[in-house]
């Protein structure tokens, strides 16, 4: 599996959601995971799941890419990793091969990488998010980036993790015949309670919370903001509320929300998480920007949730945070950069009265885990055929 991570957590966890569940379903199979994410070795992995960590960078608010760490342009960067990619993707020799949501890889640096396992006869597969962007904004990038041919002659099938019925990634695109009948829609990845570990750095409060995440941090301190502000203006909101700041927020600010939490009496505050999802799962409701993760996890644990959508540089969470309020899923706000605390306590108040997801769509949208199982299973049975069939004479 391969997963570019620049700045955040959304691809990863997404990658390693899949690839526990793969390992658990099938004793004979391991995964090797390809990611940029500085803090991979952070989280804990299935027997049977590895990863091998490229040189990580960093997506500029401007769009641009620079490396994180090492004293190297952006295209020296690259290219280490690209020879990285190739030649792990070379020795390890897979069955499968799944890209994760960037049909080239970052700047094309999967493209040697795909070509040589194509000619291997190896299937791959792109994964997309339910939300790619807006129509507008995804259809001129993918033509700058040349994208067609590698969904139309290198890509055997696409899987959308999401339903066509809520979020369609293609929406308002104009994709090929050939593309359409290569994608499957799986539905949403349910997730689960760790089975061990709990929150390292302080007990679950007893009483019912509000969890506050940000996901990586990077671009959350405008929640974060926004939510003490709210505690600091009305100290009796309904619920104390646990804030997760992020591992990729700037230190500064995270000094400063820990100290103004450690001020207030019904708020605590922790940088980082990595097995989040047992606060999830004890929370009486949570506040969030609204990534395709958090969307998964609101769901799968059944819990009202207040979305405050990021808008730049694409707008995917606000796309998917309207389509779910409009039914009925999630409440939402627009952060307009004023952060009034009136109107997000209005809000918080408003949260304990919502309805639970569960009470509005059926627990069945969250089937991807085992539909992405079976179109798995499919192809590495197919695999090993496919490898001894000439490339000309494949489907």
């Amino acid at each position: 599996m391969y997963s570019h991570d620049t700045l955040g957590l959304g691809h990863l966890r997404r990658c390693r959601e899949i690839a526990h569940h793969l390992v658990e379903s099938n004793s004979r199979l391991s995964v090797l995971i390809l990611s940029g994410s500085p803090i991979i070795g952070s989280f804990d992995f299935r027997t049977r799941v590895d990863f091998v960590r490229i040189p990580g960078v960093i997506k500029l608010r401007n769009g641009d890419y620079t490396s994180l760490s090492l004293h190297l342009n952006i295209e020296e960067t690259l290219e280490l990793r690209e020879s990285i990619i190739k030649h792990t993707a070379e020795t390890f020799d897979p069955d499968l091969f799944i890209v994760d949501k960037e049909p080239w890889g970052l700047r094309g640096e999967v493209r040697s990488t795909m070509e040589m396992l194509h000619k291997r006869g190896t299937p791959l597969v792109l994964g997309l998010r339910d939300v790619m962007d807006e129509p507008a904004a995804l259809a001129p990038e993918w033509e700058r980036k040349n994208v067609l041919p590698a969904l139309e002659e290198l890509y055997d099938e696409l899987w959308v993790y999401g339903m066509k019925e809520i979020c369609d990634p293609f929406d308002g695109l104009d994709l090929p015949a050939t593309v359409k009948l290569k994608t499957r829609y799986t539905g949403y990845l349910k997730r689960h309670v760790p089975t061990v570990g709990t929150s390292p750095q302080f007990n679950i409060p007893e009483d019912p919370f509000i969890l506050v995440t940000a996901g990586g941090g990077g671009d959350g301190e405008g929640l974060m903001e926004w939510v003490l502000r709210a505690y600091e203006y009305d100290p009796d909101l309904p619920y104390p509320a646990v804030l997760v700041l992020g591992p990729f927020m700037s230190q500064e600010k995270q000094a400063e929300f820990l100290d103004r939490a450690n001020r207030l009496d019904r708020v605590q505050a922790m940088t980082f998480d990595a097995r989040i999802e047992t606060l999830m799962s004890k929370a009486a409701g949570m506040v969030s920007m609204g990534g395709y993760n958090t969307f998964c996890e609101i769901l799968s644990f059944d819990k009202r949730a207040l979305i405050i959508p990021r808008t730049e540089p694409r707008l995917e969470q606000y796309i998917r945070a309207k389509r779910a309020e409009e039914l009925g899923l999630i409440s939402m706000l627009v952060d307009n950069g004023d952060h009034d605390p009136k109107e997000m306590a209005k809000s918080l108040r408003k949260l304990p009265g919502q309805p639970r997801p569960s009470e509005i769509l059926p627990t069945d949208i969250l089937g991807g885990l085992p539909q992405v199982n079976r179109l798995a299973k499919r192809w590495l049975r197919k695999s090993r055929d496919l490898r001894n069939i000439p490339v000309r004479q494949r489907a």
